[in-house]
């Protein structure tokens, strides 16, 4: 049987962890089945990429219960329980203030852009 490092901690993160590991594993797979498809038959179109997310899958175990990972992923988990996280209101009044800079600094040097093209014509630049 498999023990598992500190079992009582750092259970959000390690889970996401291994989803994610995982995920991107079935996605890579996918886009391998696909082009192994053209070139072989389904036993290695198909077996190869399921050998390929079991393999992640089960290194994804292994390294979150290393002790080095589980624990910084535990520690990890601690200092996200730490952040202050803001609140709707101030997310869509950060997030007004950032579209409308961003559109004010593309005007501004949209202008810039035009002025030095016009002052390069004017000396015969270009």
């Amino acid at each position: 049987m498999v023990e598992i490092y500190k079992r009582t901690q750092g259970k959000y993160t390690r889970v996401t962890t291994f989803i994610s590991a995982t995920f991107l594993a079935v996605v890579t797979a996918a886009a391998l089945s696909s082009f192994l498809a053209a070139y072989y038959g389904p036993l290695i179109a198909y077996g190869a990429p399921t050998l390929l997310v079991l393999a992640v899958g089960l290194f994804t175990l292994w390294m979150v219960n290393r002790p080095k990972t589980a624990d910084f992923l535990i520690a990890t988990e601690g200092e996200m329980k730490k952040v202050s996280w803001s609140n709707r209101k101030e997310v869509i009044g950060s997030t007004k203030v950032v579209i409308i800079t961003t559109f004010v600094l593309g005007v501004v040097l949209f202008g810039v852009d035009l002025a030095f093209v016009l002052l390069f014509k004017l000396i015969g630049v270009s």
